[in-house]
């Protein structure tokens, strides 16, 4: 059986390394569905009861800013990010550029 749309989303979070994150729009792009940004949004909020468990912490918009913060309550997603040695300061992530984990350049074979 073909893996859902959430699923392929969740196999490539899963991938993403501690200390690194990556965009909606970049897992939507390396899955094949450019426009679907949203859609890997979506996933990312479902992923709460996901096994194994999905560091959806770990997915931010493209311009870094901590948008699905209010997800997970308080400033949790930053704590997480902040454990992971990911700076964050109003909600966005600095130096955005060094971290960003780009899933078509990372996995690509």
């Amino acid at each position: 059986m073909e893996p859902n749309f959430f699923d392929s989303v969740y196999e490539v979070a899963r991938l993403i390394p501690p200390g690194r994150v990556t965009s909606y729009g970049a897992i939507a792009s390396y899955l094949g569905t450019k426009g679907s940004s949203r859609m890997v949004g979506y996933a990312m909020q479902a992923s709460v009861n996901a096994d194994p468990p999905v560091p959806a912490h770990r997915v931010v918009n493209r311009q870094g800013l901590l948008t699905a913060k209010f997800h997970f309550g308080g400033d949790l997603m930053q704590q997480l990010l902040e454990s992971e040695g990911i700076k964050v300061q109003d909600d966005q992530v600095q130096n955005f550029k060094s971290v960003f984990w780009d899933p078509a350049v990372e996995l690509a074979l």
